[in-house]
């Protein structure tokens, strides 16, 4: 697509919109720092990476915008300042380099490994695990390599996760610029296939017992993308695959809910994450000229009763306080939201054994805790286990609407 038509399509105002949505400040900061720079306090959080991107010989980027043939891999480490040093729900780039491990988010380990190694790497993780579970990642629009590692890094963190999960970060070939929108869905697109044999490498992995994906913004096209082939090849989902978070979706919602329906009966739990003042996903909307997954209310017809028929979880973030001006990425900023998170991947057991119940019981006990400390931390820690857990999802509805009205009625006053 050229630039003029896309300017034609979306207008000026809409293309800086998406453009700025993606993850900006200082480039090439993937060097490891050195090993005398750690300071105390600090939190190191490892993941797993696999990338359908070029590979670039410069060890602060490892990996550009350009597709590649092959997938490669990388060992990261990422350190993280401690808390009373930075605020949930960012990440704190180096404002110079090297970085400062006191305030700064910086790089302890930045290895390019072979699958072989990758897959040992993995292993290990998992061991250290408290679950035996793979969460994958797979970032948005205009995100460059570094960003997507930072940014997971910061989900892992901020939701607490790192301890529960052994965390695999897919990251497709974005340019990483402005004017770049078609060419990422584009790439997105192309990386489908490699996504899909990502999960059965997973699932092959005998000491993986539950895999879980977060999704966001573009990156829901093409995890919706492999989730439909595997289940066109196989006739199902893999039974692994236990939930599916869709944050922010750029995708068509007639053709969410098709390639939703060709997961078959069986289908992972899919939650989500939607907001009506998504200011990116309203210029994808103008672009595309129909409305995007992420930014429907769950409220309304004709989404509502898709919801229902389709047994699809939604946690309505409209109301909630806007972290920055676009307001797209509340799943990973607001420090609730991103507790939820955490909480859902940590509820493995009621994933196992939903005749428990267990969720019923934590819903019922929190569900005067917006009432009582006026916001609604109580009940979205309580959330997810209703999310993830069928037989409590279906009994106890009402405390998930209660949590988004919830939601709706704490708005611009949250503490």
């Amino acid at each position: 697509m050229k630039l003029g038509s896309l300017l034609h399509g979306i207008g000026v105002a809409s293309l800086v919109v998406l453009g700025l949505t993606g993850c900006g400040g200082p480039e090439g900061f993937l060097a490891p720092v050195p090993s005398d720079a750690h300071a105390p306090g600090t939190t190191h959080v490892e993941m797993v990476v696999a990338t359908t991107r070029e590979r670039v010989e410069s060890p602060a980027f490892l990996f550009g915008g350009g597709r590649a043939n092959d997938v490669s891999f990388a060992d990261m480490v990422i350190s993280i300042p401690p808390d009373a040093h930075r605020q949930i729900g960012e990440v704190q780039y180096p404002r110079q380099l090297p970085g400062n491990p006191e305030t700064d988010f910086v790089t302890l380990k930045a290895d390019v490994v072979t699958r072989s190694q990758a897959a040992s790497a993995f292993s290990r993780m998992l061991r250290q695990s408290h679950k035996k579970e793979a969460l994958v990642f797979v970032h948005g629009f205009n995100t460059r390599f570094e960003d997507a590692v930072y940014s997971f890094a910061q989900i892992l963190h901020d939701s607490r996760a790192y301890d529960d999960v052994a965390p695999v970060l897919f990251t497709w070939p974005s340019k990483g610029k402005i004017v770049a929108y078609g060419y990422d869905r584009d790439s997105s697109t192309f990386s489908r296939d490699a996504l899909e044999n990502l999960l059965r490498h997973l699932a092959d992995d005998p000491q993986v017992e539950t895999i879980s994906v977060l999704a966001h913004s573009m990156g829901n096209w093409v995890t919706l993308e492999a989730l439909r082939q595997m289940a066109i090849r196989d006739g199902r989902v893999l039974p692994k695959i236990k939930l599916v978070m869709l944050a922010d979706a750029d995708v068509d919602v007639g053709i969410a809910r098709q390639q939703i329906l060709t997961l078959g009966p069986e289908r992972p739990h899919i939650v989500l994450f939607v907001s009506e003042t998504d200011r990116a996903l309203a210029a994808s909307r103008d672009f595309w000229e129909e409305p995007r997954l992420g930014a429907i209310d769950p409220d309304v017809e004709p989404y509502k009763t898709m919801l229902e028929q389709e047994q699809i979880s939604a946690i309505n973030m409209t109301h909630m306080p806007q972290h920055g001006f676009f307001g797209h990425g509340k799943f990973s900023s607001d420090p609730r939201v991103v507790e939820l998170i955490g909480r859902s991947l940590a509820s493995g057991q009621v994933l196992s054994a939903s005749r428990v119940g267990l969720g019923s019981r934590i819903m019922m006990t929190t569900a005067g805790a917006v009432g009582s400390v006026g916001h609604a931390a109580g009940l979205v820690i309580s959330a997810p286990v209703s999310i993830v857990d069928p037989e409590t999802r279906n009994n106890f509805g009402d405390q998930i609407d209660q949590f988004n009205q919830s939601v709706r009625q704490i708005g611009a006053n949250p503490y």
